[in-house]
Parts: C-alpha cells; sequence; structure tokens
C-alpha cells in the first residue's frame, strides 16, 4: 500500500519517494507507483490532484485497494527516486471547497432533520443534494451561519476510529463500514466519515456563498462556492454591476430599481410600437385593397410582425400576399392565400431560393438566402 502523506499532512506541497512500478494505463499514459506520495486520488466527491514527479506531468490521481496510481504523460524507471510536486492552488481549492461543503452540509441536515445525499465538486461550483425540502429564502441564514462558523477559525479533528469505538461515535450519515473509518470533525458544525483533505482550521474556508437552491427528487440541490472560487464569484458580480451602474446612471445599491423602471418604460414604449405598427399595416393593406397577388420586400423586422403585414395585406388584396423581410442573402417570409393551397408553391420557393419553412396549405412561413432580384424573378408570373 502506498504511504499517504496528504494524510500525514494535507499542506505537503513537494516530497520525495521511490518509483515501484511504470506500466501503461487503460486511457493512454503511463500508471506509476510511488513507495509515498502527497497526491490525492480522485474519490468521496474530491478531484484528483495532478503536479509533476521529475518535471514529468501528473494528469490524473487513482486509488485501487490501497495502492495509488500517478497517470504520466512519459514513463519513469522502477527503482530511481522522483520528486514529487502537486499542484498546490488547485489542492487548496479543493480544500476549500471540500471543508465548506461540510460546514454547510452539518448546519443544514441539524436544522431540517436531513441527509447529504450527492455531493460534487465541479471545476465551477460545488453541489450538493439533500433528501428534505429547503426553502430557497432560507439560504441567506444558511450562510450566515456558515460564515459566521468559519470566523470563529476552529481547529478541524480528524481521527481514525473502529470496532467499539466506532459504533460509540456520533457523526453524520453513520453507516456500516468495515474496517477502520476517518472521522473529519468541525467542532460546533459537523462530523462525518470522510477520505477528503481538508484545512487545518475552519477560517482557511475564508468565505462561503452559496448561489442556488433547487428541487431535485425528494428534496433540493444547492449550489456553492467556497474561498476564492467566493471571492472571484463576488468579484464578477460587482463588475458586472458597477458596469449596469453605468449604463443606468444609477448608483450601484440601486441598479435593481433603475432596471425596473427601465422595465416598465419598455414595456410602454412595446405598447405604442406595436399600435403605431398595426396602424401602418392597416393603411398598407387599404392601399393594396382589390390589386389580386402581392409581393412586398420590406426591411427587416421580427418575423410575428412579417406574419401580421401579411395577414392584413391577404385580407385585403383578394389574391396571395407574400412578404420579404430583411436583407440579400438573409430574409423572413410568410406568404398567406386564404383558401388556397400553398404547398406546392413553398416547395418550389425553398429549392430555389435556398428557403427552409411551411406551414398549413393557407400559409407558410419561413426564411430565404436570397436576393431582392431573385425573390422577384421567382414570383414573376406566378
Amino acid at each position: 500500500m502506498t504511504e499517504k502523506l496528504y494524510y500525514q499532512d494535507p499542506f505537503c506541497r513537494e516530497f520525495t519517494a521511490q518509483v515501484l512500478s511504470c506500466d501503461p494505463w487503460k486511457d493512454g499514459g503511463y500508471a506509476v507507483v510511488l513507495d509515498r506520495t502527497a497526491f490525492y486520488p480522485e474519490g468521496g466527491g474530491q478531484n484528483a490532484d495532478t503536479g509533476t514527479l521529475n518535471d514529468v506531468p501528473v494528469t490524473d490521481t487513482r486509488e485501487k485497494e490501497g495502492t495509488i496510481f500517478h497517470i504520466c504523460s512519459q514513463p519513469l524507471s522502477p527503482g530511481e527516486s522522483v520528486a514529487g510536486r502537486i499542484h498546490w492552488e488547485a489542492r487548496f481549492d479543493h480544500m476549500q471547497q471540500h471543508s465548506g461543503e461540510h460546514v454547510v452540509s452539518g448546519i443544514i441536515c441539524r436544522r431540517y432533520g436531513c441527509d447529504n445525499v450527492g455531493f460534487h465538486m465541479g471545476h465551477a461550483v460545488v453541489t450538493i443534494d439533500f433528501n428534505t425540502p429547503i426553502p430557497p429564502e432560507d439560504l441567506p441564514s444558511i450562510e450566515a451561519a456558515a460564515n459566521a462558523y468559519l470566523w470563529e477559525d476552529r481547529a478541524v479533528e480528524i481521527q481514525t476510529l473502529s470496532g467499539a469505538a466506532l459504533e460509540a461515535a456520533e457523526y453524520r450519515s453513520k453507516k456500516y463500514i468495515p474496517g477502520e473509518v476517518r472521522l473529519v470533525t468541525f467542532p460546533g458544525a459537523d462530523c462525518c466519515a470522510c477520505c477528503g483533505t481538508h484545512v487545518r482550521t475552519a477560517g482557511q474556508v475564508g468565505l462561503v456563498k452559496l448561489l442556488s437552491c433547487q428541487p431535485f427528487r425528494e428534496g433540493v440541490r444547492i449550489e456553492m462556492v467556497c474561498g476564492r472560487r467566493a471571492v472571484d464569484y463576488c468579484s464578477a458580480i460587482l463588475d458586472q454591476n458597477l458596469q449596469v451602474s453605468h449604463l443606468l446612471s444609477a448608483k450601484a445599491t440601486d441598479t435593481a430599481a433603475a432596471v425596473e423602471r427601465l422595465q416598465r418604460e419598455l414595456y410602454a414604449l412595446r405598447g405604442r410600437t406595436a399600435a403605431l405598427e398595426e396602424a401602418v399595416f392597416q393603411e398598407k393593406a387599404r392601399s393594396l385593397a382589390g390589386t389580386g397577388d402581392v409581393l412586398l420586400i420590406e426591411e427587416e423586422m421580427p418575423p410575428e410582425s412579417v406574419r401580421k403585414l401579411c395577414d392584413a395585406v391577404a385580407a385585403c388584396c383578394g389574391g396571395r400576399c407574400a412578404v420579404f423581410a430583411g436583407t440579400d442573402g438573409n430574409y423572413k417570409y410568410a406568404i398567406s392565400q386564404p383558401g388556397g393551397d400553398l404547398r406546392q408553391l413553398t416547395k418550389e420557393l425553398n429549392a430555389a431560393l435556398h428557403g427552409r419553412g411551411g406551414g398549413k396549405p393557407a400559409f407558410v412561413q419561413g426564411s430565404a438566402a436570397c436576393s431582392a432580384a431573385e425573390l422577384r424573378t421567382f414570383f414573376q408570373g406566378r
């Protein structure tokens, strides 16, 4: 079995070891086994460490029956001594996320009498699943409790128990596990069986930020970030809010009210625009009353407006109305012929004008990649 330096000292960044074996790895590269290592293997919801062995990149770390495999891009010779160096920024991030998850899960499970039934440490966020509903409006108080605990900066306690001592111990998600069990305790917040790496004191987590709470199976899934991720997230949100503040000429603390005001103004403006558009379309329809088949090539407008113009003109012209709106190479179209059958015309149009679309026999809509001249040529004589 590989000696696990990351349990002896989770802050060990560099170490020396001897290569015991090196074999091709099933997914490419080489699986190197050492007599001792500070590289943490993927497991318990925590990502694997990466780094180097004698400057050879270690791209993944796995464990099987106590033996740890370092997946390397190049082979190393059995018997040689190597200098290992883990990617510390990534490892410390994993420790912050994992430790923060303990604190949050302990608080939630105690407060709601539920269980943590899922934990995943993604590259951007951490997700935790609980088997009971939790109101999203409770997140601020949970977050406040978690951060208040971090600021107490209490030391993390780790012990390995088995047999009667393990049976007598009280810890979260207690399940039967044969042999020795590693218990990680954040005094006053959480005690749980865990194989991951953690900070020395709660304060090293830095900050907990709960991002969302969504229904998931019989309970909820909470998204969160801790430590540097939380600081980076808050900085990104602040930067976005400052940009919005500048664009709206509002104080950073008043952006929500400014957006609400802008939404009301936009809603009123849309209503006026729709009324004016309807008046213009009706006027155009009256000017084309009784003219028979009509082809209109208009400036770009939304597909819904194309349809409305087509419907208005078709109701007055006494024939087929085809409306194309856009610019050469990119037109949206709507064609209406009350009581008619446009299926064959649409098929020919799409083939000739690089179009896509369809609909009912008397009404079709779609798009065409053609020029205005090609449109006029196609409809000439039809």
